[in-house]
């Protein structure tokens, strides 16, 4: 689960981090005569949207302001509107908040971050010296910037890492205490709420030496969802997809994709492999859609509906291998689905595993519209033909 700006530094202050004061702003009127916000040294403030994307910048979606009457101009510019970003899609993201800042005087902007580096099954902290950017461009433009702490689960974060970190960055003296200090914290922070990322960027070095968070991404794991349940309760569901937000309503893992062929499997890995399969054949994954081992009928009728939703799909490729579900069992819940949405999209059904033959007699007696196929190659390839059949006979 991702948290907002706003959220995030929330979070960290939680930890004993220091964040910089801000007011949240979800009207013009919030602004009033400016006593919300919080005293500025230099006169300015920094007024930021608060969607789950990063390059807000690039899009508007932070505005440096000189006065309070600037805040309320960016306030009635910004709120209500969808910031569309370089990661948000072409839909965009509404803005329903903003939160306000005292603009800082920066020297220097650094990079700090704590993920998981699934490779190495380690939770790694990552700084570099060049902030304020993406940390994709600065490692493919700038590899050697780029310096990484790997950490022992045991015995935790060290300071002897952090100092290291730090001194990669070339901190001073005065700088690397403050600095070893925010990296065990946030270490901790990221532990104990059951963190995926935790992202500083940038981290600020100030025209008086002293380092500052200028803003911060958090993104929770939702397996913790049970332990950290006081954070789920602030889950935003208006910046998600609302297909991904249904699917998980209903144990469904859905990903929505720009392609025009729908696909639903049951297994992660087997619907990687069912998409690479129908690109090798030509055509684009319209989604990603997981229904799991213990598919059901009802499971099954809400992954079509999940799928019919989609103005793009052209056909579905539906690839079940029955090894805790029977193949039949798998059939009877497609053809109740059909018969319930009213299925006319092309659908292309490859059933393996126990009673696939039983299966897929069910389905060719059934009269709808599905197409067995006991080849997954071959299964992929039919639906790319019909989807191009159906685009040609709709123009």
């Amino acid at each position: 689960m991702n948290l907002h700006e706003y959220q995030a530094k929330s979070l960290l202050s939680e930890f004993g981090i220091p964040v910089p004061s801000g007011a949240l702003i979800r009207s013009a009127d919030d602004v009033g005569d400016g006593a919300r916000l919080s005293a500025s040294e230099s006169g300015r403030w920094v007024v930021k949207a608060q969607v789950h994307s990063g390059a807000r910048g690039k899009a508007g979606g932070v505005r440096l302001v000189g006065d309070v009457a600037g805040v309320s101009q960016a306030a009635s510019e910004l709120l209500g509107t969808r910031l569309v970003t370089t990661q948000s899609g072409p839909a965009g993201l509404p803005v329903e908040t903003l939160l306000v800042e005292p603009a800082a005087s920066i020297r220097h902007e650094y990079y700090l971050a704590v993920t998981v580096d699934r490779a190495l099954q380690r939770v790694v902290m990552i700084a570099s010296s060049q902030g304020g950017m993406d940390i994709e461009a600065v490692a493919e433009r700038h590899p050697q910037s780029i310096h990484r702490a790997v950490v022992n689960p045991t015995v935790g974060l060290g300071a002897y890492q952090a100092r290291e970190l730090g001194f990669s960055l070339g901190l001073g003296a005065d700088q690397m205490k403050a600095f070893v200090s925010l990296a065990l914290k946030l270490y901790r922070a990221f532990t104990e709420r059951d963190a995926a990322l935790i992202e500083i960027n940038p981290l600020a070095e100030l025209a008086d030496g002293q380092l500052a968070i200028v803003d911060a991404k958090v993104a929770l794991d939702d397996n913790a969802e049970y332990r950290q349940a006081d954070w789920w309760q602030r889950r935003d569901v208006a910046q998600e997809d609302p297909a991904e937000r249904k699917a998980i309503d209903h144990g469904l893992n859905y990903v929505s994709l720009d392609g025009n062929i729908a696909c639903m499997v049951n297994g992660a890995g087997l619907a990687m492999a069912t998409m690479d399969l129908i690109q090798h054949a030509g055509g684009m994954p319209a989604n990603f859609l997981d229904v799991g081992g213990g598919t059901s009928a009802a499971k099954v009728t809400e992954a079509f509906k999940l799928i019919l939703a989609n103005p793009r799909v052209e056909a579905i490729l539906v690839n079940i291998f029955g090894g805790i579900v029977r193949c039949d069992l798998i059939a009877e819940g497609i053809i109740e689905a059909a018969r319930e949405v009213a299925l006319e999209v092309p659908t292309v059904v490859r059933l393996a595993g126990t009673n696939a033959e039983q299966g897929r007699r069910m389905l060719a007696e059934s009269g709808l519209a599905l197409t067995a196929e006991d080849d997954l190659a071959a299964a992929a390839n039919r639906a790319v033909v019909l989807a191009n059949t159906k685009r040609e006979a709709d123009r």
